[in-house]
């Protein structure tokens, strides 16, 4: 399936479980876990113990034997399935919580994330898009940007990354989000997604990690070497001697 990274984007909830393989898009559980010192845990407490150990099946049946399951409590048992790459029972538990919680934003991205694993983008695209009507955040607006960007449609791709970046100017420097943009791309999309962040990067003044970008995109094989010259974004950059040394460069990919 290609580069097989994803991130897991948890605000306030599992920040520890962060890597999935062989999926798509950036999951979201805003949920607080519920570490409780107490030694009488409940089993969504305990779910989320087992969550931050990584032991997804063992989470799994913490959650589900709670007997008053919530909203939070099926993202969560979706998540873990997700986790195992059982995607079906991940978007059974996500669909189901969004019955429960119809403005559930975080579950309406994570059904998203189903289906662009899936390769269903127009699906994932809408899924994303109901949740981005709920909660406009910026791992959200990332993965709208990559499914438009595995649909080719670089426009919307462009204008959705922007809006990420808007709302988190370092949401693609985050590691497990970088690799969620990178999977199942080739070189040559590959160069472009590089490309594009390097403009955005030049237009907010962040030259050093514009000149990163442009780096990787021209190792990559970027063909339209001769927007570098022209794009005004990168006017301000233009004249410094690390981007002429770039331009110099030999066209090579590694």
């Amino acid at each position: 399936m290609g580069s097989k990274f994803i991130a897991i984007a948890f605000a306030g909830g599992f920040s520890c479980a962060c890597a999935l393989a062989q999926a798509g898009g950036a999951l979201v559980d805003q949920t607080q876990p519920r570490l409780s010192p107490s030694p009488t845990l409940t089993p969504e407490a305990r779910g989320d113990i087992m969550m931050a150990r990584k032991m997804y099946r063992e989470a799994i049946e913490a959650f589900q034997s709670d007997n008053s399951k919530t909203a939070a409590v099926y993202n969560k048992i979706g998540i873990a399935y997700h986790q195992l790459q059982q995607l079906n029972l991940a978007k059974k538990n996500y669909e189901q919580a969004v019955r429960l919680k119809r403005d559930y934003a975080e579950a309406f991205n994570n059904i998203g994330t189903v289906y662009y694993a899936q390769k269903s983008y127009r699906r994932a695209i809408g899924y994303y898009q109901r949740a981005l009507k709920l909660s406009e955040s910026a791992s959200i607006y990332s993965n709208l940007g990559t499914a438009y960007f595995a649909r080719k449609q670089y426009k919307e791709a462009t204008e959705a990354y922007q809006e990420a970046f808007n709302r988190d100017p370092d949401v693609f420097e985050h590691k497990n989000n970088y690799g969620t943009l990178l999977q199942d791309r080739n070189v040559e999309e590959r160069a472009k997604f590089h490309y594009y962040l390097a403009k955005m990067y030049a237009k907010s003044g962040r030259t050093e990690l514009a000149l990163q970008y442009v780096r990787k995109a021209l190792e990559e094989g970027f063909k339209e070497r001769n927007k570098l010259t022209e794009d005004p974004e990168f006017q301000a950059i233009r004249d410094t001697p690390e981007f002429k040394e770039l331009l110099a460069l030999e066209p090579r990919v590694l």
